[in-house]
């Protein structure tokens, strides 16, 4: 199992890392909440302190729910019942106070992790929308019995949408999937990218935008 440690306090965050090697899992230290958002997809679990130097913990969590469900232990020095209850509301799926124990702490990640793993559902490898055809195997679409040429990333927009036709895709989710990265950094880049896709597919209702959300791909499209 691959382990995020967010951790500021270097002696701390090292001797957490080396016991839970000990134990064989793959672990790695972060002092920075943003080197979690921009690595969470790397791991399956993450241990998460409050006190970061670049920003707040709570706010590190309710940025990376944005985007993710990776199982999230709180590991901190702040104690009672407020500071448990604002963790778990922010998106924790449990709660610690340092100094742990390592036993209670790998079971703890155990059992989120197992309470949160989910069985593996079957995506169609092939969608048909209207006269539009992906095929998500060969990395081919067509419209109108037409192939299209889409880059690397127009079709990786492409592939998000029609896994979940008919859903609401935020913008945050499209960045972190396709870009590895759901900063604003990126956000003129999907914008310019999914013109370019809309333009090619030449279908306008295809790809819905929800204004100040994201996009949805139609599960009906009409030929304009």
């Amino acid at each position: 199992m691959r382990l995020a440690v967010v951790e500021d306090d270097e002696g701390f965050g090292d001797a957490l890392v080396t016991a839970l090697r000990m134990k064989d899992y793959q672990a790695d230290h972060f002092r920075r909440g943003s080197d979690l958002l921009l690595h969470h997809q790397r791991f399956d679990a993450v241990i998460l302190d409050l006190g970061l130097p670049d920003m707040d913990g709570l706010d590190v969590l309710r940025k990376l729910r944005e985007v993710s469900v990776v199982p999230v232990l709180i590991l901190t020095a702040r104690a009672g019942e407020r500071a448990v209850i604002r963790g778990l509301r922010a998106g924790a799926d449990d709660y610690l106070t340092k100094p742990p124990r390592v036993g209670e702490l790998v079971a703890r990640i155990e059992s989120i992790t197992r309470r949160t793993r989910r069985p593996t559902v079957p995506v169609e490898t092939v969608i048909v929308t209207g006269d539009v055809r992906v095929d998500l195997t060969s990395r081919r679409v067509q419209v109108g019995g037409v192939p299209i040429v889409l880059t690397n990333k127009e079709f990786e927009l492409v592939r998000v949408l029609v896994e979940r036709p008919g859903a609401a895709v935020s913008r945050q989710q499209l960045m972190d999937q396709v870009w590895g990265d759901a900063f604003a950094a990126v956000s003129r880049a999907l914008d310019v990218h999914m013109a370019a896709l809309r333009a090619k597919l030449g279908r306008p209702r295809l790809i819905t935008t929800i204004r100040g959300y994201g996009y949805r791909w139609e599960v009906e499209a009409k030929r304009e």
